[in-house]
């Protein structure tokens, strides 16, 4: 019986094999992390750099809700406001309300 170089015991191999050069490139990457933020002895936490993103995308949508209202109210004789939607509108169109007729 001879070794099959694409059997099982072989892709166990090479998996452990990436999965270790992997954490060796994440350790690296993490000292050099803390050597390059001055006076930083904690690396940044997950969750910190997960905020400034979060943050940066609600003022990306907050600027794109500006030049949509902008566009619309330039370009159209409705009313319009903007509002989260779940569907992935920026902006909404309002109804006027209309003073009933005496």
């Amino acid at each position: 019986m001879s070794a099959n170089p694409s059997g099982p015991g072989f892709q166990n191999k090479a998996r452990v094999q990436i999965l270790a050069e992997l954490e060796k490139e994440r350790e690296r990457l993490m000292q050099n992390q803390t050597v390059s933020t001055p006076g930083a002895s904690i690396p940044i936490a997950r969750h910190s750099m997960k905020d400034f993103r979060d943050s940066a995308e609600q003022q990306h949508i907050v600027a794109q809700q500006k030049a949509a209202l902008q566009h619309a109210h330039a370009h159209s004789s409705g009313f319009f406001i903007t509002q989260d939607s779940s569907f992935g509108n920026l902006i909404l169109p309002v109804l006027p309300r209309l003073e009933p007729e005496s």
